[in-house]
């Protein structure tokens, strides 16, 4: 498998394919700002959700540059890291630092992490954090080479009601196969309501992955699945 094109995608999903991971960042920060100010204009505001991770970094800085009224849209997270802003692997601090930046500096920033006594209770105030937070105009997600999307984990316990479309809750706590093990994220209902959902992924082994991920099976053995009964657009390059 090594071209996007190769794989049979399920209707209403659309794939576009790229010649490099810049040409990707540029391609996607250009659509979502044009999403983004058309929230604007129709709503008065806008809201965009992204994951954390290595990745999205040159798109949240290409999306940085755009000339849009940033003062009037709210950037939360799909998930975190249930570690403070001041650590490393917060992904709250790595949106920060690249994406509200230079023109982009006005946006509201809206992070998942509290201080609490344990994970669940850090869960609850994130949901309640979110709790008056319109539907989210733009979605912007990855996948990992497990089939995890957001902090949405195989195994993890809470796994199955995260990913239940009549799931109560917002936020859930998840553990991850890896450090730090504590998570935090948003649940499939609120993520499935985006009005915009996109998924970018780079390299063939995300693309062999993407193409287990469209072969029959649960979505609690490759989270991503229960995504591609939504509308989607997936970004892909080598």
């Amino acid at each position: 498998m090594n071209a996007l094109a190769d794989l049979i995608l399920p209707e209403g999903v659309e794939g576009q394919a790229y010649a490099d991971g810049q040409a990707l960042a540029e391609a996607l920060a250009l659509q979502v700002a044009e999403a983004l100010r058309v929230a604007v204009s129709e709503r008065g505001r806008a809201l965009l959700v992204v994951s954390g991770g290595r990745s999205p970094v040159p798109f949240f800085e290409c999306l940085a540059r755009q000339e849009l009224p940033w003062a009037k849209v709210q950037v939360s997270l799909a998930d975190e890291r249930w570690v403070p802003p001041s650590h490393a692997d917060s992904n709250e601090a790595l949106v920060r630092r690249h994406l509200l930046q230079g023109l982009a500096a006005p946006a509201t920033m809206l992070g998942l992490y509290h201080p609490a006594e344990n994970l669940e209770e850090a869960a609850r105030l994130a949901e309640q954090s979110l709790a008056a937070l319109p539907t989210i105009d733009v979605l912007v997600l990855g996948m990992g080479d497990d089939g995890h999307t957001a902090s949405l984990f195989p195994q993890s316990p809470l796994l199955v009601e995260a990913l239940s479309p009549t799931c109560p809750r917002s936020v859930l706590p998840m553990q991850a196969p890896t450090e730090p093990r504590q998570r935090l994220t948003q649940t499939l209902p609120p993520l499935t309501a985006a009005r915009l959902s996109l998924l970018a992924i780079q390299d063939t082994t995300k693309l062999a992955t993407l193409n287990r991920v469209l072969q029959p099976g649960p979505a609690t053995d490759m989270p991503i699945r229960a995504f591609l009964q939504a509308p989607l657009q997936i970004h892909w390059c080598p």
